[in-house]
């Protein structure tokens, strides 16, 4: 395998959908000036995290897949010859939402999507008012940079859905989030490095940064950054994100380390899923 030179953003919510698209393109652009070969944006990248509040109106930020936002940006991976994970919020028909990662090959083909399995509902996060739970499983789609898996922000507390990516072959799993200082502090700081572990790859996760009291007021919450890269034996690649400003992580990641680290603790050759049984029982 070859080195990847990754990229992650993480930015606060400007106010208006449009310069949140042209900054995205910009990080995008800024990232493949200096190598970078895969790029993945925060949770809902180009809105305000609106989970916050239960309001109708943002609904109308939802589109499809093969929407103009998705279409826009793949022909943007396409240019710079870059694959990106676009987490945007998906219209499957009228009525009915979903918390999605749209994969993008470096050719701008679309190849698929990944749809937020673990849908929370609690102050300040009322996500079940806008999402239905993902229904597509856990794909791993095979790109220009490896073996690329997706899950979004809150399923990372979901061992199962971390290995569920690991067993489908991911070698890179994204998780792009959401996630604000209060009980997740402690998780945000354990929670990655335990996966890529547990499973031998590379996690990669953004995370938003900044207060977006620009939409939200005195209801705002401030997202707390420190976007990471861990590689496949739980060491941090490179410093943590900011946990106050815009940033545009880059890293060399060696994916030799996927198969050192598979080879030195074989925990997919002495998994035991026939004593797992309680598990997976409803």
């Amino acid at each position: 395998m070859a080195t990847v030179r990754a990229a992650i953003t993480q930015t606060t919510w400007t106010g208006d959908k449009e310069s949140m698209l042209d900054k995205h393109e910009q990080f995008a652009r800024e990232a493949a000036a200096q190598g970078a070969q895969v790029i993945c944006f925060q949770e809902l990248f180009y809105g305000p995290y609106f989970g916050i509040t239960q309001e109708k109106k943002y609904y109308r930020y939802a589109e499809p897949v093969d929407g103009p936002i998705v279409q826009r940006f793949a022909a943007l991976a396409k240019e710079l010859n870059m694959v990106m994970i676009l987490p945007i919020y998906e219209e499957e028909q009228t009525g009915v939402y979903y918390n999605t990662a749209v994969v993008v090959d470096a050719d701008g083909t679309i190849l698929g999507s990944y749809r937020k399995h673990h849908i929370p509902h609690v102050e300040k996060f009322w996500e079940k008012f806008y999402f239905r739970p993902g229904n597509i499983g856990y794909p791993v789609f095979d790109t220009a940079v490896g073996k690329v898996g997706v899950i979004i922000c809150y399923d990372r507390h979901f061992p199962e859905a971390w290995r569920e990516l690991g067993l489908n072959g991911a070698h890179l799993a994204f998780n792009p989030n959401a996630t604000k200082p209060g009980l997740s502090n402690r998780l945000w700081e354990v929670e990655q490095p335990a996966a890529a572990v547990a499973n031998g790859y590379f996690v990669l996760a953004p995370n938003r940064v900044g207060r977006e009291d620009n939409e939200y007021g005195d209801e705002a919450v401030t997202f707390y950054g420190t976007s990471q890269i861990v590689d496949p034996r739980g060491n941090y690649v490179g410093e943590l994100g900011s946990g106050t400003d815009e940033e545009i992580l880059i890293r060399d990641l060696d994916m030799d380390l996927v198969r050192e680290m598979r080879d030195d603790w074989q925990f997919y050759r002495d998994r035991r899923p026939d004593s797992y049984g309680e598990i997976v029982a409803p």
